[in-house]
């Protein structure tokens, strides 16, 4: 990580911290201490998978589980894969697990060892995916990171300083997505969308802490009443595949793999699945065929629409299977963005899925239907959406490397947010949308479920994120329209920056950063 990105994350940190009420209030659940007494209690990870028993689930136990089995061999299957590719890709550069290498390699004998776990590290209330699932009124994620357990007679590890232990904190998550209701609750319309949405809510005033905040999240009418195994949707994984250091020859990089990996009850194991909306573009420019059907099914102006709302389920034949989402973005080559190529496309490269004129063309057509669009409005902003709808896009844009939820380390001798922050701006920045969603619920209104671009959350007429690194404060991401009305492109000339900030730009680029301005 760059030691911008760094700077930018401590701001971020430090106004979260700073305000007077938190704002993932009602939506999440963050506080360290009572995430350690969920992880000790019904939601550790062994817990939720292996429900009679008491004990952790150690990595190695974990990956001998019958229902994680295809999990492993899923993540071996793509992890040879990545590596096969770039050693034909990098021929002179060493590629290997350690610090010797060009390219350092997730270590995946840590899968297999004793001590290591996955350690809960934050609850997502995201009943503002119900537009996807309506029946179980959304889902509920339970998001764990994996950790080094230190055996008693450890020291404090090479790294360590003043013999403070270090965060033994590995690289990759495994979240697991809830049904916000069971099937059995959906039959019965018991408890009510709306009643699960209130009890949410309820948590946002609550001053507790630890133990007492763990208990009161619980009770019989907290929201963590209503989750149990039985909910159990998914599992979604996300690691960190590779590292390579700066060298004479690039600048840094690092790779994130992400898969999910779907609960099938017959078989009672989890099963590989597509990621949602994320587009298999090398697929769709080997196959003209698949290619123009997938044009077709998007221009419509009825998925064009949900497109612009980020309310968008691309059927899953045109999906992957597996995302790398690269950081830094500006350094990599583009063409690991999901829609680079599709939309316009090179000259010495394969036709394009999308030309300009069917872009235009479509938008045009949308108008004269009367689907008004919130965010498209040009071919670049149709070519951004396409790229932050899907998992490895969104994951590229103001993420803390590919991870958008780090989580809490409750695990470190010495919990800091200078550095470590439990989410991204992304996160952070999304939560006002998703507290007016969970609000419309409770109260029986329909709920607008639209969103703005990742890199600029949607306001819905709320002030919350005015000034800070989530909007248009310092840090936040611009756009350096031209004077000219016709050259200001209008999918984002509402990137603007707050008072005595102006958006400062790269070469070649109008997108840039809010900062204060110089002369």
């Amino acid at each position: 990580m760059s030691v911008l990105g760094l700077l930018l994350l401590c701001s971020g940190a430090l106004a979260h911290a700073d305000e007077s009420a938190p704002i993932e209030r009602g939506a999440a659940v963050l506080e360290p201490f009572a995430l350690r007494e969920l992880d000790k209690g019904p939601f550790g990870l062994g817990r939720m998978l292996t429900p009679a028993s008491d004990a952790p689930l150690t990595d190695a136990a974990l990956f001998a589980l019958p229902s994680m089995t295809p999990v492993r061999k899923a993540l071996d299957v793509d992890l040879d894969r990545y590596v096969e590719k770039h050693k034909a890709s990098l021929p002179n550069e060493s590629i290997g697990v350690g610090t010797s290498y060009a390219f350092q390699l997730f270590d995946r004998t840590v899968l297999d060892s004793p001590d290591a776990r996955f350690v809960l590290a934050g609850v997502v209330n995201r009943m503002d995916r119900a537009f996807v699932d309506p029946a179980h009124c959304g889902e509920v994620r339970l998001l764990y990171r994996l950790t080094r357990t230190t055996p008693p007679e450890a020291k404090a590890p090479p790294e360590a300083k003043g013999g403070e232990i270090a965060s033994p904190r590995l690289p990759m998550t495994l979240n697991i997505v809830l049904k916000a209701r069971s099937d059995e609750q959906a039959k019965a319309n018991a408890p009510s969308c709306a009643e699960i949405a209130k009890r949410w809510l309820a948590t946002s005033d609550l001053q507790l802490t630890g133990a007492a905040l763990a208990e009161k999240l619980m009770a019989p009418d907290g929201p963590l009443a209503l989750i149990r195994p039985e909910n159990i949707h998914r599992i979604e994984t996300n690691l960190q595949i590779a590292h390579a250091p700066k060298s004479a020859i690039r600048d840094f990089r690092t790779d994130y793999m992400m898969k999910v990996f779907d609960y099938q009850a017959a078989s009672g194991t989890f099963e590989e699945a597509v990621l949602e909306d994320q587009i298999d573009r090398d697929r769709l420019l080997a196959d003209a065929a698949l290619a123009r059907e997938f044009k077709g099914w998007l221009l419509d102006p009825v998925h064009l629409g949900e497109l612009d709302r980020g309310m968008a389920v691309i059927p899953d034949k045109f999906l992957a299977k597996v995302a790398v989402a690269p950081t830094p973005v500006g350094f990599v080559n583009s063409d690991l963005l999901p829609a680079y190529g599709l939309v316009q496309g090179e000259a010495s490269g394969p036709a394009p899925v999308f030309t300009e004129s069917d872009v235009v063309g479509a938008l045009e057509k949308a108008a004269a239907q009367g689907i008004a669009l919130q965010n498209i409005q040009s071919v670049a902003g149709f070519e951004r959406r396409l790229n932050d709808s899907s998992c490895g896009g969104c994951h590229q844009t103001r993420g803390i490397g590919g991870f958008h939820f780090p989580g809490v380390d409750w695990m470190a001798e010495k919990p800091s947010n200078t550095v470590v922050v439990p989410g991204s701006p992304h996160f952070f920045g999304d939560q006002v949308r998703r507290r007016d969603i969970l609000t419309a619920i409770s109260e029986g209104r329909a709920p607008d479920f639209s969103r703005g671009f990742a890199s600029r959350p949607q306001l819905r007429g709320n002030d919350e994120l005015a000034g800070t690194v989530y909007n248009d404060g310092w840090g936040g991401h611009c756009y350096a329209g031209r004077t000219e009305a016709a050259d200001n492109d209008k999918s984002f000339s509402t990137w603007t920056c707050a008072a005595n900030l102006s958006c400062q730009t790269g070469p070649a680029t109008r997108f840039g950063m809010c900062f204060i301005a110089t002369r």
